[in-house]
């Protein structure tokens, strides 16, 4: 195992408990359980402590990095420049003359830019805008889409590291200067900002519609930091912003041409697939044009909904709409099925199990217990969200067999958005809340059967069995697709 660099530091994951004395650590994404040594324990509290580590110290942060359960802290000699001329931004643009203006404006003249105009109708104004900000252009003569423009923009680049931004973004002071430290670690492969609705910080947006893009815009992973995976709590970044090492875009990746969407979440797997690991760096911010109507959003989200086909022939495994732990999803049957008592005599015995399997480690019962039902909410959550996205004409039949049926069809449909509001606490109140929300999601459901149907898989479509006990165990939380 490749310790971490020498000089980096780290700090657990907010999810992370620790017993016996700093000896066990329990948390992260997956869950999961470690036991350390003694000298484990004493030279991950010396290193936490921002003290030097030893190689061994460096073995051990790179297991817990991988593990979900810690995360890297730039070196204390890292001195990098927004001027770094290691990199170089690439932007894709088609039309839209006055946000690649603000675009580049943002991004400051600082880095090399390299704009890629996708077949515009009014290449005229693009170049005069390329021009302006001292930027170099390319000019494709057949619209290829966003993956095809930034493949174009590789042939004229020779820096180490390539910052790919959308047109429609603009980014904020420092970002770069944020990410760039991570590539000191060769394992590395791309690490991405965190994007937020445009006016987050600045003016926000009074009108339902910017408030909800606010809480819950698609581009925008959370504000915890996270390596990137399908068994993580970021399972993908968008590549509205994304940096990514030259090298590994050399291993014969780059973006399938092919997708019109999803070529982001395609890439990133394929980076992990051949060993790189993907960061997710929230602390850096650029904030992306969202759609200025509901059409317009609810577009974007049917849109975006369409990949989860094309993308499941590609990824096998990794596009299932839920996760299915045989405890929680027992439980939560039995729930809705009318039968609490045997939904909590399952509760128990889940957590009687898990306290059994813990204690010697030093977990205590009431810990397990508390595991089991979060395991339990989340599962409940998984499956309303996948009903409310996927199965929308079914529940509404379902609903009108009786009251009791109706009553469950509610709290499935209902359940995602009011948890969800009480996390977020958005500026909408409960009712337009959820009403969104469900909207949103129905959207990106139907894009996702009309991917299925056209890419002839019902992958996306199909709930995936979970077993491993430790993942059984402690909550966990994925984003909605």
């Amino acid at each position: 195992m490749t310790p971490l660099p020498e000089g980096f530091g780290i700090e657990l994951d907010r999810s992370v408990r620790s017993f016996r004395g700093g000896t066990v650590l329990a948390g992260g994404h997956p869950g999961r359980l470690i036991t350390l040594s003694r000298d484990g324990r004493e030279a991950l509290t010396q290193w936490l402590g921002r003290g030097t580590a030893s190689p061994a110290a460096r073995q051990l942060g790179r297991r817990l990095v991988d593990a979900g359960m810690a995360h890297p802290r730039p070196p204390t000699t890292t001195g990098g420049s927004e001027t770094d001329p290691g990199v170089t931004v690439v932007v894709p643009v088609r039309d839209r003359s006055a946000a690649l203006d603000r675009c580049l404006a943002s991004l400051g003249g600082g880095a090399p830019v390299v704009v890629v105009d996708d077949a515009s109708h009014d290449p005229r104004s693009v170049a005069q805008v390329c021009q302006r900000h001292g930027a170099r252009m390319i000019t494709r003569t057949v619209n290829g889409g966003p993956g095809a423009a930034r493949n174009d923009a590789l042939s004229v680049i020779d820096t180490e590291l390539v910052a790919f931004v959308d047109s429609d973004c603009a980014v904020t002071t420092g970002w770069l200067r944020t990410l760039t430290w991570m590539f000191e670690d060769p394992l590395v492969g791309a690490v991405a900002p965190r994007v937020r609705p445009d006016g987050t910080g600045r003016t926000v947006g009074t009108s339902a519609l910017a408030r909800f893009s606010e809480a819950r815009s698609s581009l925008d992973m959370g504000p915890g930091r996270s390596e990137v995976g399908p068994d993580r709590l970021v399972r993908y970044v968008p590549a509205a912003a994304l940096v990514v090492r030259r090298a590994a875009l050399d291993d014969g990746f780059g973006f399938d041409a092919g997708l019109r969407v999803g070529e982001d979440v395609d890439l990133v797997w394929r980076l992990l697939d051949a060993g790189w690991r993907v960061r997710y760096e929230p602390s850096a911010t650029v904030f992306h044009r969202e759609p200025s109507s509901w059409c317009a959003l609810l577009t974007r989200r049917y849109r975006y909904g369409t990949s989860a086909g094309p993308l499941a022939r590609r990824h096998q495994g990794r596009l299932a709409p839920l996760e299915l732990r045989p405890w929680p999803t027992a439980t939560v049957t039995a729930g809705l099925a009318g039968r609490p008592r045997t939904a909590l005599a399952l509760l128990l015995v889940s957590a009687a199990q898990l306290a059994q399997r813990t204690r010697r480690h030093g977990v205590p019962a009431r810990l397990a217990f508390r595991w089991s039902t979060e395991s339990a909410g989340w599962t409940l959550v998984g499956m309303g969200h996948a009903a409310t996205m996927l199965g929308g004409p079914a529940l509404l039949a379902g609903a009108l067999r009786s009251r009791r049926a109706a009553a469950v069809v509610a709290l499935l449909v209902l359940a995602p958005p009011t948890i969800e509001w009480r996390r977020r606490r958005p500026g909408l109140d409960p009712i337009r809340w959820s009403a969104a929300s469900i909207v949103d999601d129905v959207s990106y459901g139907a894009g996702v059967w009309v991917g299925c149907l056209r890419a002839r898989t019902l992958a996306p479509l199909i709930p995936s069995p979970v077993d491993r006990w430790m993942e059984r165990a402690l909550p966990t939380r994925r984003r909605r697709g």
